[in-house]
């Protein structure tokens, strides 16, 4: 055999020799990577804590590679909390009522669509025309959620936050007047009591609007009144009175109450 022979036989066996270690090698790499994830796997499933340990590592870790990456945390349950809904998926009357009001206040449908919702569901549990909840919103704040007045009203239905701070313990604490759906519970509470201390509608809502015992209310309760007027027509609900106009006379419990109030306190929901 020649020497070039001899060193082709040698690279061969060489190379046969590397392969061979290489596969023996890898195969007690895979032997010994399965031993650990079995042990790995016995050792979490007997301590739920160390499991639990590590599951908050990673979503830490993953949290702070995301806020890294885009500037700010990842969080999918916003949609969720955002107050809003699609008003094509609502009743035909509550839908004409929601386009109606977005396109006068200039507000989005979707969380109009929301409040028109609740607003119906609130005024069925307490025998109250819902048109006229969402009647006294538009007058108050425009539908601001944020709004607030002067003398410190705040809020959709400008509740006194600070006179009814014992109405928002149950959503929290004061701040809550703030939150949409809390502020509109609060202010229709409020707003019954008003009813319910004058012995009437336009009598509560002078008081609502804290002009019960001055002359008259500025025209509070008829602008309310007339707002309540055009939205039962928007939502097709029987108008059995006409337009009001501004009274000046202060609340009596004994004065009978008329048409108009009943529609507005008993219509059908």
């Amino acid at each position: 055999m020649t020497a070039s022979r001899k060193a082709i036989a040698g690279v061969r066996t060489f190379a046969a020799d590397v392969t061979s270690g290489f596969l023996e090698i890898t195969h007690n790499s895979f032997a010994l990577l399965g031993l650990a994830v079995a042990f790995v796997a016995i050792a979490l499933t007997a301590r739920p804590d160390l499991r639990q340990a590590g599951e908050d590592q990673l979503r830490g870790w993953l949290h702070a590679r995301h806020v890294e990456e885009i500037g700010y945390p990842l969080e999918p349950g916003a949609s969720e909390r955002a107050m809003a809904i699609n008003p094509k998926g609502l009743p035909r009357e509550q839908a004409a009522v929601a386009y109606w009001l977005s396109k006068k206040y200039r507000v989005a449908p979707e969380p109009l669509a929301a409040l028109v919702t609740e607003a119906y569901e609130i005024g069925k549990r307490n025998k109250l025309d819902p048109t006229l909840i969402l009647a006294i919103i538009a007058i108050e704040s425009s539908f601001n959620p944020f709004a607030q007045s002067s003398v410190g009203a705040q809020g959709l239905m400008q509740v006194m936050t600070s006179v009814h701070t014992d109405k928002y313990e149950g959503f929290g604490g004061q701040l809550a007047a703030f939150d949409p759906v809390a502020n509109l519970r609060v202010g229709v509470k409020v707003l019954q009591e008003c009813i319910a201390r004058a012995g009437s509608l336009e009598g509560g809502l002078r008081y609502y609007v804290g002009a019960a015992n001055l002359p008259h209310d500025g025209g509070y309760a008829a602008k309310v009144l007339a707002e309540h007027f055009r939205l039962r027509q928007v939502a097709g609900r029987p108008v059995v009175v006409a337009k009001p106009e501004m009274s000046t006379k202060a609340p009596a419990a004994t004065e009978a109450q008329p048409a108009a109030e009943k529609v507005a306190l008993l219509g059908n929901s």
